[in-house]
């Protein structure tokens, strides 16, 4: 595989610094990145390395990653019961992988197991879960990594999305993980009182006006900081595809009705507009179950069959690391799922103050149906990420949602920053039939049939 010229800066940054974070924007090829790197060092040690990552991204991610590249590094997920993860660290692989969820169990299990700690190397992906550690005090999973970051690892490396302009009091622990505090302060009050002020309100904290320049002069020569910008095109979008594995139960039901679909598509594809709104339409239930819910009668009652898409999209607003992100949603029991998941999360209705609170920065996450953005919202001064939490067949509407944080309005309002599209789709389902009509503008029945004939 040929790496794209950011990519190889990611790679080289990782070998020459033993020691380091990455803050690369999603979507850019971090994970594979460092798969290179790693593949390049094990040359020279080829002691096991440890991922550690959100759940979703430990368990299907990385070691999907590592087969799509076809890397000679077997990856294994530490992950499930204490019994499996157990069987799995006594499986002979280069990479293992596991959520932050798990670091205390697996400190606590080297410490009473023969076998002293193998990891030389630990990658730690979406590092900002370690902003809570303090040295006296913070989160359980973070002062447990602590206790083998320094002793026991020679190799440290911290993959999150560049951190936002009002993030710096986060990278304290990101930071220490790296030096031990030899930048950024042995502790949290030293950094605190050195670069921030009690806000006017008496309530938080506030950085210094030369925090931010100094912080990261003083944090330069160790993380590597890449603007999108610089590599791509900002006339057009950074489109990401997120593919999520259906759980075995969901997968059987999903399969049980696609051949229904199919059944009742076959022999009534036709040309007409009429008609493709009916193929469309017998799509519905399989769009459903991809999303994780299907209705049990005509529109009113639901029933959820699996989270995986809830858990993809925590991992996109986790590594938006405080940048607002835009959700669109498609059936009304997504967004009873959404905003159940997601308290903090807005809904886009009527109510004006909603559109004035989103552009001032106030709503982390909007959740919004692609028919009630359209034509006359302005949403490019709240953000520039959208995720797509379901997609569907309007091109219209698709294209609409996208054109109120698009790279048009961004640059009308005077932003220079890219804007991002990631899409949630469920592998080997009909999401990917849909996306190829979004993208390619063919017809319904055209689309339909590519996918009947290549299922059969």
């Amino acid at each position: 595989m040929e790496l794209r010229p950011y990519q190889q800066l990611i790679v080289d940054h990782i070998l020459e610094k033993e020691r380091c974070n990455a803050f690369v924007p999603m979507g850019l090829g971090k994970t594979v990145s460092t798969l290179k790197a790693i593949e390049a060092a094990a040359l020279v040690d080829d002691s096991p390395v440890l991922v550690i990552a959100p759940l979703r991204v430990a368990q299907s991610t990385w070691p999907d990653e590592v087969r799509k590249w076809k890397l000679d590094l077997p990856c294994t997920p530490v992950v499930g019961t204490q019994e499996q993860r157990a069987l799995a660290l006594r499986t002979d692989s280069h990479i293992f992988t596991t959520n932050y969820e798990n670091v205390p169990w697996l400190v606590e299990w080297f410490k009473y197991n023969p076998r002293p700690w193998p990891f030389k190397t630990i990658v730690a992906d979406e590092v900002t879960k370690l902003k809570g550690f303090r040295t006296r005090q913070g989160t359980k999973r973070a002062k447990a990594l602590a206790e083998v970051a320094h002793k026991k690892v020679d190799r440290w490396i911290g993959l999150t999305g560049t951190p936002a302009p009002n993030g710096l009091r986060d990278l304290w622990g990101p930071m220490w993980f790296v030096d031990g505090g030899q930048r950024l302060g042995k502790s949290f009050t030293a950094f605190s009182e050195r670069w921030f002020r009690k806000s006017f309100d008496g309530f938080g904290m506030e950085p210094l006006a030369h925090a931010q320049t100094e912080i990261q002069t003083v944090i330069s020569d160790v993380c590597l900081s890449l603007d999108a910008k610089d590599y791509f095109n900002l006339s057009e979008p950074i489109r990401n595809r997120i593919v999520v594995d259906l759980p075995y139960k969901a997968r059987r039901q999903y399969r049980d009705m696609e051949k229904k679909m199919f059944l009742e598509l076959e022999g009534h594809l036709g040309p007409t507009e009429i008609e493709a709104l009916n193929a469309a339409s017998k799509t519905q239930k399989c769009l459903q179950i991809a999303n994780g819910a299907i209705y049990t009668d005509e529109s009113k009652n639901w029933q959820e069959i699996h989270d995986t898409k809830l858990q993809a999209l925590e991992d996109v607003i986790e590594e938006a690391n405080g940048m607002p992100v835009l959700v669109a949603y498609h059936f009304k029991h997504d967004l009873a799922r959404l905003v159940s998941a997601f308290p903090r999360g807005r809904v886009l209705d009527s109510n004006p103050q909603t559109l004035r609170d989103w552009n001032a920065g106030k709503i982390p996450v909007l959740f919004a149906h692609p028919a009630s953005a359209g034509h006359g919202l302005s949403l490019q001064d709240g953000g520039n990420i959208i995720c797509f939490f379901s997609v569907n067949w309007n091109l219209e509407e698709h294209a609409q949602i996208i054109e109120r944080i698009g790279p048009v309005r961004q640059a009308q309002s005077g932003y220079d920053r890219p804007v991002f599209i990631h899409y949630i789709l469920a592998g080997d389902t009909v999401d990917f039939d849909v996306l190829e009509r979004l993208e390619s503008k063919a017809s319904v029945q055209e689309i339909l049939m590519k996918a009947m004939q290549r299922r059969k």
